[in-house]
C-alpha cells in the first residue's frame, strides 16, 4: 500500500512539475513527490499520511474529472496514516514494532470489589 500510494504522489508529482511552469502548482508538486517519497520510505507514515489525505482531497476537488481517483488515493493515505508504516521501514528501524497485548479476562486476576 506504501508503494502504491507513494509512487502515485510521486509519479504525478513529477508529471505536474514537467508539464506546467506555473509555481503554485509547482509547489504543491514538489510537495506531493515529498509526500510521495516519506510514504515510499516509511518515513514519519502517520504525518505523511495525513498530509498526503489532504493533498489528494485537494486534487480531487481541483480535477473533478478524476475525482474517483483521487478519492480512492486518498483512502490509501488515509489508510496508511492510520494502520502505520509496517514492517519494511524506516519508522520500523528508528522506534520498533510497537506491541498491543490484550489480556485474557479470564486468566488475569480482577482487583476485588
Amino acid at each position: 500500500m506504501r508503494v502504491a500510494a507513494g509512487g502515485t504522489l510521486i509519479a504525478h508529482g513529477i508529471a505536474s512539475l514537467i508539464a506546467g511552469p506555473a509555481v503554485a502548482s509547482g509547489v504543491v508538486a514538489v510537495l506531493s513527490v515529498g509526500m510521495g517519497v516519506l510514504l515510499l520510505l516509511g518515513l514519519w507514515t502517520p504525518i505523511a499520511g495525513a498530509l498526503a489525505t489532504l493533498l489528494a482531497g485537494w486534487y480531487a476537488l481541483s480535477d473533478p474529472g478524476a475525482a474517483g481517483f483521487y478519492i480512492l488515493l486518498a483512502i490509501f493515505c488515509a489508510a496508511l496514516a492510520l494502520l502505520g508504516p509496517g514492517a519494511w521501514s524506516i519508522d520500523a528501524r528508528l522506534f520498533g514494532w510497537k506491541r498491543v497485548e490484550i489480556p485474557d479476562p479470564k486468566t488475569r486476576d480482577l482487583p476485588p470489589f
